[in-house]
């Protein structure tokens, strides 16, 4: 798998929302998977209430909303060090979160994914009784990065997506915006993208997989769908929650989302196969430059 976008255990796994890959490899299962579910994370609304100051707010810009905090032991990681990162979900009344409700099989979904979008993670930590959630993991290269955790706390009607600011020391060499075309190849496999993400409506993206100049039509459940997808706008990493509609095995994988906004987007979709989990990324650009891209 491509160094820079993998994820070795996000976990017990990120992704989100959206799992998401990394310059660490996925944690990926060999047993048997329930049918794939076409529903996206829950919480693809962040509006808590009428007149909310966030109710227009894509997900992952806040690190405290609808009285739930994001808390992490420390922001302050070494670049290419292996470390356990820690963190709580704060509730309403100040103590951390002990019951949540499963979304895509698992309970939390945590991203990594630094400023400039080059790399990302796609985690699954682990819950002590206490609140505490883990994930060993590592950021490949020194910089700012933006911790996401995508969940449902138990009873709630709605999820959200909280983020925080990492901070990985290290020798810093800004990147611009990695750019692509409509296809990229990853692990030998050759992904497309059609369609086009389109500000304040609801748009249809379709990624369709091949390999050796053959549709891929097996593609295996990964928390409990053919694929997730994760975009997150370039500038200030707002994070879209995007919704799977797809529920034959490939070659094609169908999602559907709205951008917030004009400007550019890094769109990683994980997809398995072989009992290996692959992670394509994918740099679009919405507006009046987005004709350039086709």
């Amino acid at each position: 798998m491509n160094t820079a976008l993998r994820v070795t255990a996000f976990t017990a796994g990120l992704a989100a929302a959206f799992g998401l890959a990394l310059g660490v490899g996925h944690a990926t299962g060999t047993g048997p998977s329930p049918k794939p579910a076409t529903t996206g994370h829950a919480g693809h609304t962040e509006s808590s209430g009428a007149g909310s100051a966030a109710e227009h707010l894509p997900g992952g810009l806040q690190i405290s909303e609808r009285g739930y905090t994001l808390s992490l032991d420390s922001p302050y990681v070494t670049a290419g060090s292996p470390t356990d990162l820690r963190f709580r979900i704060l509730g309403t009344d100040g103590k951390p979160v002990t019951a949540y409700q499963q979304q895509h099989e698992k309970e939390l979904h945590l991203i990594v994914a630094p400023r400039d979008l080059s790399t990302f993670q796609h985690l699954h930590p682990a819950l002590a009784a206490d609140g505490t959630w883990s994930a060993p993991t590592a950021v490949p290269a020194a910089g700012e990065y933006r911790v996401f955790a995508d969940f449902t706390p138990a009873g709630a009607a709605e999820g959200l997506t909280l983020g925080a600011d990492l901070h990985a020391a290290g020798d810093l060499h800004p990147a611009p915006l990695p750019q692509t075309g409509r296809t990229v190849t990853v692990d030998g496999y050759i992904v497309t993208l059609t369609g086009d993400l389109t500000p304040g409506r609801s748009s249809r993206l379709t990624l369709s997989v091949s390999k050796d100049g053959k549709p891929v039509t097996d593609l295996q459940p990964y928390l409990g769908a053919y694929g997730h997808l994760v975009a997150l706008r370039a500038g200030d990493l707002a994070y879209l929650h995007v919704h799977p509609d797809t529920a034959t095995p490939g070659p094609d994988i169908a999602f559907t989302t709205t951008a917030p906004s004009t400007g550019s987007y890094r769109l990683f979709l994980d997809f398995q196969h072989g009992d290996t989990v692959h992670t394509a990324a994918f740099t679009v650009t919405t507006g009046e430059s987005a004709d350039h891209q086709h």
